[in-house]
């Protein structure tokens, strides 16, 4: 089973960035990208990153995003915790984007991932036909 770990790394008033990377099998990486998340707000449910912690995730179909997406199991108090494709904070709902590159895309002097789509399908591509895994997320909160 893979693992995959966010190190969260700049805290703002608005938003967690961070570096997300995938292990194989031996704890070989094999992929890294930028990580973005709501700030810490008590992990209140749609305004706050998630704690700090081990989860377990799933890739499962969402009615949503008409997709199968990677969801985070176990977090206290929540549900439908995943990963998909945003670009801004204000595109997040408690949930995490990931993309390939940080730039303040909108001009709203906040830093925005880019790339998003093609980042997420490579994330895809690397976890293969896996189904499950396990996400460290580690830093404040």
């Amino acid at each position: 089973m893979k693992q995959i770990i966010i190190q969260r790394q700049t805290y703002t008033e608005n938003e967690v960035l961070g570096k997300l990377y995938i292990f194989d099998e031996s704890g070989i990486p094999v992929f890294e990208c930028f990580s973005l998340e709501l700030a810490w707000r008590n992990n209140q449910k749609n305004i706050s990153c998630v704690p700090a912690g081990t989860y377990q995730i799933v890739k499962e179909f969402s009615p949503r995003f008409e997709k199968d997406l990677w969801e985070l199991k176990g977090v206290p108090n929540r549900s439908e915790t995943k990963i998909h494709v945003a670009n801004f904070h204000t595109q997040l709902n408690g949930c995490i984007a990931i993309g390939s590159n940080l730039s303040d895309i909108n001009n709203d002097n906040e830093l925005d991932v880019t790339n998003s789509k093609n980042t997420l399908n490579a994330f895809h591509h690397t976890m293969g036909n896996d189904t499950k895994a396990v996400l460290d997320i580690v830093g404040v909160h």
